[in-house]
């Protein structure tokens, strides 16, 4: 069982940010910038591509208004998509607000945020996902 279908399960918490029966959406907490939210299908299947093609389509789909609330939300230029999957085997997409292509450098350091700034971040990005 992935780390991820932990999350999914409520045996690990998040700071869930979108959820329906078959995605879930939440802040990653070793994130590259305020905003990294990761998508990921509450199907445990390890590599993005190997998701049937309609559970692959609607994941772009249940996305989409992530990063229109990331894009009001954050000062950048647009929310940047990566599907990397190296670092957990369950397949996910990370939205990240950026201002250009090393952004989505996932060598960089990672920042990290206090609990009530996490919960802070989430509640903004709530509040412009309901818009």
């Amino acid at each position: 069982m992935s780390i991820f279908s932990k999350i999914i399960s409520g045996e690990i918490p998040s700071y869930k940010i979108k959820e329906d029966e078959n995605f879930l959406a939440f802040l990653d907490v070793f994130p590259l910038v305020k905003g990294h939210v990761l998508v990921v299908p509450k199907k445990e299947v390890d590599k993005l591509f190997d998701l049937d093609d309609e559970l692959l389509s609607a994941m772009l789909v249940f996305a989409k208004p992530i990063a229109k609330a990331i894009e009001k939300t954050f000062d950048c230029n647009r929310c940047g998509i990566s599907a990397i999957g190296l670092e957990v085997p369950h397949a996910h997409l990370h939205l990240v607000p950026i201002n250009s292509a090393d952004d989505l450098n996932f060598t960089r350091p990672k920042v990290s945020f206090t609990k009530e700034e996490m919960m802070d971040i989430q509640q903004q990005l709530l509040n412009n996902l309901n818009k």
